[in-house]
């Protein structure tokens, strides 16, 4: 039988301000002067865990995110349109904060390390991971963080002082997933920011919650 599945969109808002500084992550390829709505799919019964796709508002494909279970490490790839290498991250072995490791194309070198997530702490009643960009060495404060409640699947995206948010994501109860089958995020990436580090937030957000060790 399906598990209960889900699709995040939204609440209805009016206007969304572009930052002054466009954050590009991964490249200013994946940046829009508005903003960009995405769905991001995952297939909830299949040996390739981490099988997501991720299209726009028109059904067109973006990015896909492949895995598989069978490594040593939780590793996973996002794809582009075409089928190339944007992002590889895979989580650290043994580590009580959940933490992944996100790299450059296919790279495992840490000359090609992007950023890293981590939960904030290592007992949570709420989502609350910390960004670190790989600029970052003294890891002495995050420069993004992920706020919210897992359970009701309502989290935010936000520059790392909190204050300003760069995307959402939100819940409506979806019968087309459940009936195939899929869980569904609907995710509004703010004006001038990179949404392809959007979709591997997200994705990590759902492998760290979704972690089947159990230990959240």
């Amino acid at each position: 039988m399906a598990n209960p599945a889900t699709t995040f969109h939204l609440p209805a808002q009016t206007t969304y301000a572009p930052l002054a500084n466009p954050v590009a992550v991964v490249s200013p390829q994946f940046i829009a002067p508005y903003p960009v709505d995405l769905t991001i799919t995952k297939k909830l019964m299949t040996l390739a865990e981490g099988s997501f796709s991720v299209t726009d508002v028109n059904g067109t494909v973006m990015f896909k995110v492949k895995g598989s279970v069978f490594s040593l490490h939780d590793r996973r790839v996002l794809l582009d349109s075409a089928e190339k290498p944007i992002i590889s991250f895979q989580q650290k072995l043994f580590s009580a904060h959940r933490k992944w490791y996100a790299y450059r194309g296919e790279s495992t070198d840490s000359k090609d390390l992007l950023f890293t997530v981590k939960k904030s702490s290592i007992l949570q009643l709420r989502t609350q991971l910390d960004v670190i960009l790989a600029s970052n060495s003294s890891e002495s404060s995050c420069d993004f963080k992920i706020k919210g409640s897992w359970l009701e699947r309502s989290c935010t995206i936000s520059l790392g002082d909190g204050s300003t948010i760069i995307a959402q994501m939100h819940r409506q109860h979806n019968l087309q997933s459940v009936m195939f089958d899929k869980d569904t995020f609907g995710v509004t990436v703010y004006p001038n920011v990179d949404f392809a580090f959007i979709v591997a937030l997200v994705v990590i957000l759902f492998e760290i919650n979704e972690d089947r060790s159990g230990n959240d």
